[in-house]
């Protein structure tokens, strides 16, 4: 029956996460950090946080063009005080399990975070390590460029466009576009809505995955 599949007729070489947002939620985290660092620099917080989400720490400060601060040197301590404030990290609702169910060679994490911060998110989340992570000190240009989905897929050693892309941000979704992927959007944080031409669910709970006799995944709806 095609009711319950999202992409009709359509099966996948591999399955790739966006993290923040996407497989945990660390909004509440990222948020407080964010604020201290925006009103040090007179930075009017509410405008600016909704800036800070899907893109890279380095490249959300350089395009401010603040005079006299080194965006790396203010990434990395960003990142630091990140690794700290975690204690309201946690998963989406049934990621744990549609991760789990997933073969290791057909899945990965493709992140805007650093490396370290990602592995802290995620163990505060009680989420395994991918087997394959891709993370922003990977590629040199950060999402909305397709590099980091790109980079992935050739990893797994599949073509891009054979993936399917799990994402939250209007960037991730530009990126898993311009890589020619298909995407779903997770709505577990928004508090708005994010206009999409893609399906998009809640969280994981009703989703599963179909194994074709090829090894492609097929993403089911399931009740």
């Amino acid at each position: 029956m095609t009711e319950g599949l999202l992409f009709p007729g359509r099966s996948f070489a591999a399955f790739l996460f966006d993290m923040d947002g996407t497989v945990l939620t660390s909004i509440a985290s990222a948020e407080r950090v964010w604020s201290r660092w925006a009103a040090r620099h007179g930075l009017d917080v509410a405008a600016f946080l909704p800036t800070i989400h899907g893109v890279r720490t380095v490249e959300t400060i350089a395009r401010l063009g603040l005079p006299g601060v080194d965006p790396q040197a203010e990434a990395d301590a960003i990142m630091q005080a990140e690794m700290v404030d975690v204690a309201d990290v946690d998963p989406i609702a049934g990621a744990a399990r549609f991760l789990a169910s997933l073969p290791p060679e057909c899945w990965a994490i493709v992140t805007s975070a650093p490396r370290k911060l990602a592995e802290c998110r995620l163990a505060a989340a009680g989420l395994p390590l991918p087997p394959l992570m891709i993370a922003a000190e990977d590629v040199a240009h950060g999402k909305p460029a397709p590099d980091c989905f790109r980079l992935a897929a050739d990893t797994l050693g599949v073509s891009a466009d054979a993936c399917l892309v799990f994402e939250d941000a209007p960037a991730g979704i530009a990126a898993a576009e311009a890589a020619d992927a298909a995407v779903v959007v997770i709505t577990a944080t928004h508090t708005k809505v994010v206009e999409s031409r893609h399906p998009a669910r809640a969280n994981y709970e009703n989703l599963a995955v179909l194994f074709e006799p090829d090894g492609r995944l097929t993403l089911m709806s399931v009740a």
